[in-house]
């Protein structure tokens, strides 16, 4: 079983009298603990397709499946609880709580979509700092933190709830070249422990050469797939 697949996918946004069709009738899947990049040019649909797949915005038409659930059929509040369950986020931007230390950012997931009594949330996030290398920073605020620190945290907070999925849109673009590489190996790892599946929109030419499968989008069209056996022969 496929974790993702869609079938005909097709999005249009409508404003005014103008019809802009962002995707134009894409067809793709998604395996299992698989590093996906979905790459192409500004505006070539690759947060619209991450948006859909994480139930954060509904196809216009096609059939769209996470999980074996046909998410398009969702209502708003069936796909905030799907996406709760089962769909971890990390983004270019960081998006932590300010005021929240790196450990209550974690936690957060837990205690608002999941409410996990405390000694369940703190042996979990205990694990995923740890996991991320991120212990002995648990106590700071994203303020107090490296770029590449507070991405450390957005990948354990993606993770804390066992998501199948994470979905990174831009992960690395607010990083230099090292702690870029840095995260993409971290996300690796934790793709490699947890059995966890990545998918990315990017432009990223180090995440490009890491993913396994790289889908090539361009006007809302799927132009290319391709496969990279060395990349999958290293997971």
């Amino acid at each position: 079983m496929s974790l993702v697949s869609a079938q005909h996918l097709v999005k249009t946004y409508q404003t005014g009298d103008v019809s802009v069709h962002a995707i134009k009738g894409v067809d793709f899947t998604i395996e299992a603990s698989s590093f996906v990049a979905f790459v192409g040019p500004s505006g070539s649909g690759k947060s619209t397709l991450l948006n859909m797949v994480g139930c954060l915005d509904h196809p216009t038409e096609g059939v769209l499946k996470v999980l074996d659930q046909d998410v398009s059929k969702l209502n708003r509040k069936e796909a905030a609880h799907f996406r709760g369950q089962h769909i971890g986020f990390v983004f270019q931007d960081f998006n932590l709580i300010p005021i929240l230390s790196a450990y209550e950012n974690i936690e957060y997931p837990l205690m608002m979509v999941q409410n996990w009594p405390p000694a369940k949330r703190r042996e979990r996030v205990m694990e995923l700092l740890s996991a991320v290398g991120m212990e002995e920073q648990a106590n700071k605020r994203p303020d107090q933190l490296s770029g590449g620190q507070k991405q450390r945290v957005a990948v354990a907070r993606a993770l804390v709830t066992h998501s199948k999925l994470v979905l990174a849109d831009e992960p690395t673009a607010n990083l230099d070249h090292d702690t870029a590489y840095r995260i993409i190996d971290l996300m690796k790892c934790m793709r490699d422990e947890f059995g966890t599946t990545f998918v990315f929109s990017t432009h990223d030419p180090k995440i490009m050469k890491e993913a396994e499968v790289t889908f090539v989008l361009e006007d809302g069209y799927l132009n290319n797939q391709t496969k990279s056996t060395g990349a999958a022969a290293n997971a």
